[in-house]
């Protein structure tokens, strides 16, 4: 597995307060099992979680036994790379950064897509 940016540099941390990434270290990185591949690091906007609530993804209710802390506008939190790509679809895609995000975000989409929502 590639531990890569989008940049071919070493990936970066996404966020450690709340601990995100699909294995909850803190990285967007994936793998096989990972049905949602979470490699795209976004800073989530009140819109966002409003808009992937209504998707049927609630980001915002705490989900204590998976210690999850239910996130607030502004967190940083690695995301599904379809569900954002479909919120920039409907105009409500959040910034992203780009040095936390996995390179494997560009077998999804384009490069010059996602520095468009550069942090």
């Amino acid at each position: 597995m590639s531990i890569t940016n989008v940049y071919g540099k070493p990936l970066q941390a996404c966020c450690t307060d709340p601990m995100t990434g699909y294995f909850r270290d803190g990285y967007c990185r994936t793998m096989p099992e990972d049905t949602g591949t979470h490699v795209l690091c976004a800073q989530v906007t009140s819109e966002f979680l409003k808009y992937t609530k209504m998707r049927g993804n609630d980001l915002t209710t705490p989900i204590p036994q998976w210690r999850f802390p239910g996130l607030k506008p502004g967190d940083k939190w690695c995301l599904c790379i379809s569900r954002w790509l479909e919120a920039e679809k409907a105009g409500v895609a959040p910034k992203i950064d780009l040095g936390a995000t996995h390179i494997k975000a560009l077998e999804y989409t384009s490069l010059e897509l996602l520095e468009k929502y550069k942090l």
